[in-house]
């Protein structure tokens, strides 16, 4: 097995079956973004707390949601892993849009991690909200999801 083999992770999360929604996510030691992503009940892929975990490779269409880390000018405001994940091109060829997780105190670089993503991607930013989000912030993450999926014919075709 190579070095990259090694940190390399086959993810499959329950809904690649009924092509449900899925939310492939970053969260710090804060647990910020994960308490939200599972207050949503949507099917999700966890990235690795450390650059060194294994990443994970997905074989579905998914949406990443990441958090901004406020530095100055915005430079390092996205989580080396998800650049890291974003590398592997079967992950980045997948990607249909991006969440963002933030902080207002960040002004003008609120939720900046899910903006550069999507332009580097070239995918929309579906969402943003701070920091463990609120619970409209829950039910609109939940809704437009799934209305994003029907509207850009994500879910299997039924026979």
């Amino acid at each position: 097995m190579t070095n990259m083999e090694s940190q390399v992770l086959q993810a499959q999360p329950e809904n690649e079956q009924t092509g449900e929604p899925c939310i492939v996510y970053f969260s710090s030691v804060s647990e910020n973004t994960h308490k939200f992503i599972v207050k949503t009940g949507i099917d999700s892929i966890r990235l690795p707390l450390k650059t060194s975990g294994e990443t994970p490779l997905v074989h579905h269409p998914y949406v990443l949601c990441v958090p901004s880390y406020g530095r100055p000018g915005g430079a390092g405001s996205v989580p080396p892993q998800a650049v890291k994940f974003l590398n592997q091109p079967g992950n980045r060829k997948l990607l249909r849009g991006v969440i963002g997780a933030g902080n207002t105190n960040f002004g003008s670089l609120f939720c900046i991690a899910a903006d550069k993503i999507a332009a580097k991607c070239d995918v929309p930013v579906l969402y943003k909200f701070e920091l463990m989000g609120t619970t409209e912030d829950v039910e609109n993450v939940q809704e437009g999801l799934k209305a994003f999926w029907r509207s850009n014919s994500l879910y299997p075709a039924t026979l």
